[in-house]
């Protein structure tokens, strides 16, 4: 999963492109096992995009998507959000979420 920075998820916004963004923080530990899970998720969906990023640095991020915890993963649809997800739950019910 690639990081991404605060203009690259707004001009994926901007462009109306589809990605799934994975929002953490590095000393979260539910976000460490939740990274995990998506990276199995990601080798299974190939389209779109996934990308993560630290949302230490990205406050206004945080508020543009009123993001109240991490992890957070946030599913755009032609740069609009289409999921917002905080429970994680397992592998396959992130898998079902995102196809």
């Amino acid at each position: 999963m690639k990081e991404c920075t605060k203009d690259e998820i707004i001009k994926a916004i901007e462009k109306r492109e589809s990605v799934i963004l994975y929002f953490y923080t590095p000393l979260c530990g539910t976000c460490q096992v939740a990274g995990k899970m998506l990276g199995i998720v990601e080798q299974m969906i190939k389209e779109p995009p996934f990308k993560k990023a630290d949302l230490n640095y990205l406050p206004e991020i945080a508020k543009r998507f009123s993001i109240e915890s991490v992890p957070c993963l946030i599913q755009l649809n032609e740069g609009e959000v289409q999921n917002k997800i905080y429970a994680f739950h397992s592998v396959p019910y992130l898998y079902e979420k995102l196809k």
